[in-house]
């Protein structure tokens, strides 16, 4: 690639990082096929999920993260319907 392709793609690189990075709230929990899509193979990847216990469990674990990472920012807002 030449030097200014280059740079155009470190771009939109990290603005999807970015947009990733400051995305909050519920959004934090889902599949994300717009920022896998910046990479250059294109693919068409399909996660497989775990049954809803194990899921779960894998929720908690993160939401427990969060509270010993970022233990001041909380909301009581609903998940959008």
């Amino acid at each position: 690639m030449a030097r200014e392709q280059l740079m155009a793609e470190v771009k939109k690189l990290r603005q999807g990082i970015r947009e990733h990075r400051d995305s909050d709230r519920h959004e934090l929990c889902w599949h994300q096929p717009v920022l896998w899509g910046l990479l250059p193979e294109q693919t068409e990847p399909m996660p497989v999920v775990p049954d809803w216990p194990q899921f779960i469990q894998g929720c908690v674990k993160y939401r427990q993260s969060l509270d010993e990472q970022v233990a001041t920012s909380r909301t009581k807002e609903l998940y959008p319907e």
